[in-house]
């Protein structure tokens, strides 16, 4: 039964994943049709010389939304991804307290056995030496 529910835990994960994986590939196949039908005939020479022709204004106009584009999906998966290391950060912290308590917890349990232990110890030896006591009043 325990088996069954890593499985599940799994199925909901990559069922959460796979929309956002999908959007992600989606957004990317998006933008990359766009630089290849829309402004593929930007692209300036490698040459870098001064003769290279300026951009017209819609030409320019495009370029920005695309740079704007690729800002803002970009600042959003970083964001996410500074976030999801503060999670982890904490959850690291958390694990860590949580470690140390049961370090604490586990060695009081031990001081504990063996106080019980010793006691044990005491009260058998104690009985042990009254029935020898006893035995010895019925042998006499």
């Amino acid at each position: 039964m325990n088996a069954m529910r890593p499985e599940k835990v799994e199925a909901t994960e990559t069922e959460t994943v796979e929309p956002n994986l999908a959007a992600v590939t989606e957004v990317e196949a998006g933008i990359r049709d766009f630089v290849r039908n829309d402004i593929a005939y930007l692209r300036r020479p490698a040459s870098g010389t001064a003769d290279a022709p300026p951009l017209d204004p819609s030409a320019e106009a495009t370029v920005n939304n695309v740079n704007s584009l690729i800002q803002r999906v970009a600042g959003t998966s970083l964001a996410e991804i500074e976030n999801l290391i503060s999670e982890l950060e904490s959850l690291r912290d958390l694990l860590h307290a949580e470690g140390q308590r049961v370090q604490r917890e586990i060695s009081g349990y031990a001081q504990l056995s063996q106080a019980a232990m010793k006691s044990t110890r005491m009260i058998a030896d104690n009985v042990a030496q009254w029935k020898r006591a006893a035995d010895g009043l019925r042998n006499s």
